[in-house]
């Protein structure tokens, strides 16, 4: 059974950094292997990890549409499918990573997250740990890409709008019915201490398990400026050490 923690919030909060340094530290303690899932169609949780997307499922949905129509394909379309989505896998030390990326041609993405559902289904079952960076919002969660989350993690930024905007997040997850054991909120890149004396009125409204305050790191905004993926942030950053703590909780209680 895999323990899956899904990573969202709005855009711009450091959800994909967030993600990067989770998988990052499962891999540390031996908690692998990992499945990371970029589930933002703006595909970028390759570069924080250090590895290349060069296929993605919504790229595979298309070159399966656009070989049927073609008929240059002599087994079904499942298949072909199937065949394509696993092509699509980059494979790294300690973790495997999928995306779901854009599709290339017109129309909705419904048939992409059918077949990335039909992905995670799948393959996660191969992996202890599964890490799912969503788009913003709650989008992937609410399409039900996944049927249940073990750690629903929402990431905020250090200001009244960003605390407003757990609230509704909170809300919005309970108003779509999607199924989580635990709430950890995030407020990342906390450059005063001026919004800390909301954090348990927060926490209070959203019945959150945790809260972890990340402050305001120039050295993961360095590497981020100069696109080094965070695999080579030095164990002995701050932001890195909380995100260390929080993984170490996971696996003393799944000892």
């Amino acid at each position: 059974m895999s323990y899956l923690i899904a990573v969202s919030g709005k855009g711009g909060v450091g959800k994909t950094t967030i993600s990067s340094l989770i998988v990052r530290q499962l891999v540390a303690n031996g908690m692998t292997p990992v499945l990371a899932i970029d589930a933002d169609p703006n595909s970028c949780l390759d570069a924080a990890l250090g590895v290349k997307v060069e296929k993605t499922v919504g790229g595979a949905r298309e070159e399966v549409r656009q070989e049927s129509q073609n008929g240059l394909t002599g087994v079904s379309k499942q298949e072909m499918l199937q065949l394509k989505i696993s092509e699509s896998l980059v494979e790294a030390h300690g973790f495997d990573l999928i995306a779901m990326g854009r599709p290339e041609g017109a129309g909705c993405y419904c048939y992409a997250n059918n077949v990335l559902k039909s992905v995670i289904a799948q393959i996660s079952g191969q992996y202890p740990y599964v890490v799912l960076d969503n788009e913003a919002g709650l989008e992937n969660l609410s399409r039900r890409i996944v049927q249940k989350v073990d750690m629903l993690v929402l990431v905020a930024d250090p200001s009244n709008s960003g605390m407003e905007t757990l609230k509704r997040l909170y809300t919005l997850a309970n108003e779509m019915e999607i199924k989580y054991d635990r709430l950890l909120l995030i407020v990342n890149r906390l450059r005063s201490g001026s919004i800390l004396d909301r954090i348990d009125e927060i926490k209070a409204f959203t019945k959150a398990d945790d809260v972890i305050v990340l402050e305001d790191d120039a050295e993961i905004a360095s590497f981020a400026e100069k696109s080094e993926n965070f695999l080579q942030l030095p164990d002995t950053n701050k932001t890195l050490k909380k995100i260390n703590e929080l993984i170490l909780t996971i696996k003393t209680k799944l000892a």
